[in-house]
């Protein structure tokens, strides 16, 4: 049997999801001035002492559902070294960020309206754990086009690409809908993925793993 202790902290960390989840939709749905902690409380079926206990504010819940945006996109590339493939590594980090982009759009909406304001409540992130996972990741990318393993490009550049192409599927849905003149099915963000990958891996000089090149088509 689990220990008390081990049960507690699945429970909270179940908890945690729940609340973020809510937080998630009624910040989409609301704003930050608009929500309530009393809102989040309801969506998520949890008492309000709970979201305090666990996130102290309204404010702090926001900035931690922030931080879990920004970790879901980068976590695979996270773990990205300088000895991985730069063509799989990147490859899979767009694939992963137009995921993200087809099942949590209201989260990228959420963070570009944050950015859009000037970041207020992300200052401090920004300056701190951001700035020091650009940089790691700006310094793999280097190491790659030392070893000759890629096109010489700005790393700075290539990442706030990937980002602008990934996140726009989500942030500028309403205008893709309406120029598609439908939304976009799982198989159309496949698609989208594949062509994404194949221009973007093709400008840093790289062949674009087997599987990004399938079409569904």
């Amino acid at each position: 049997m689990a220990s008390k202790s081990k049960m507690d902290g699945s429970i909270g960390a179940k908890n945690k999801q729940k609340i973020l989840a809510a937080a998630e939709k009624a910040f989409a749905t609301y704003g930050f001035k608009g929500t309530s902690v009393q809102q989040i409380a309801d969506e998520a079926e949890l008492p309000k002492t709970n979201i305090l206990y666990y996130f102290k504010s309204k404010q702090g819940l926001y900035v931690a559902m922030l931080q879990d945006i920004m970790s879901l996109w980068n976590s695979r590339f996270d773990q990205v070294t300088e000895d991985d493939d730069p063509a799989q590594s990147l490859a899979d980090y767009i694939a992963d960020k137009m995921t993200m982009s087809r099942t949590h759009p209201q989260a990228s909406k959420i963070f570009a309206m944050e950015v859009l304001n000037g970041a207020p409540y992300l200052n401090k992130f920004f300056s701190n754990e951001h700035v020091a996972w650009m940089e790691g990741r700006v310094a793999i990318l280097n190491s790659w086009i030392a070893q000759g393993r890629m096109t010489a490009v700005d790393p700075l550049y290539l990442l706030f690409h990937i980002w602008a192409c990934t996140q726009h599927y989500a942030d500028f849905s309403a205008q893709i809908t309406s120029l598609r003149g439908k939304t976009m099915k799982r198989a159309d963000f496949d698609e989208a993925t594949r062509q994404l990958v194949q221009l973007i891996l093709s400008g840093c000089g790289l062949t674009v793993p087997e599987k990004y090149l399938e079409s569904a088509k």
